[in-house]
């Protein structure tokens, strides 16, 4: 077994963050608990390197009428990596109490994204076109 987990956490650091729980399930069934758990170091170690407690993107590179758009996006980015951090920590804990927590904070996460995305439609011309643009898409394809 402790080489499986090995060789679990070896194949982890290879893989995305986003993908880190799909080949953790691939790797050891038998033993998912601890590699959620893997799966959960890995993710908080790696958002102490790359969370968006800071900004992703240097400001002073783009055009002075584009500052407030990048700003918003960057915001919804934080709050969708709110969201998974949130809801990924609730399926893990055997509390009760603290799996309704995360769950209606990730929910208020949700909100927040709704505020940003509500802004960045209204000074995104282009944003919003795409946005209905692809909402027509889906509702297409799903008559045929």
């Amino acid at each position: 077994m402790r080489d499986l987990r090995r060789n679990a956490a070896a194949t982890l650091k290879l893989c995305g963050c986003a993908e880190r729980m799909i080949c953790a399930r691939r790797l050891v069934r038998a033993d998912e608990l601890h590699i959620q758990k893997l799966y959960l170091t890995t993710c908080v170690y790696s958002a102490r390197l790359t969370m968006l407690s800071t900004i992703p993107i240097d400001l002073s590179e783009i055009d002075k009428k584009n500052v407030d758009k990048e700003i918003l996006r960057a915001s919804i980015i934080a709050e969708l990596d709110a969201i998974n951090l949130y809801e990924q920590m609730a399926s893990l804990t055997k509390n009760e109490a603290i799996k309704a927590n995360l769950l209606d904070v990730a929910k208020e996460e949700k909100t927040h994204v709704g505020e940003f995305q509500a802004l960045l439609l209204q000074i995104d011309s282009e944003q919003a076109d795409e946005l209905e643009h692809g909402k027509r898409e889906v509702e297409e394809l799903a008559e045929k």
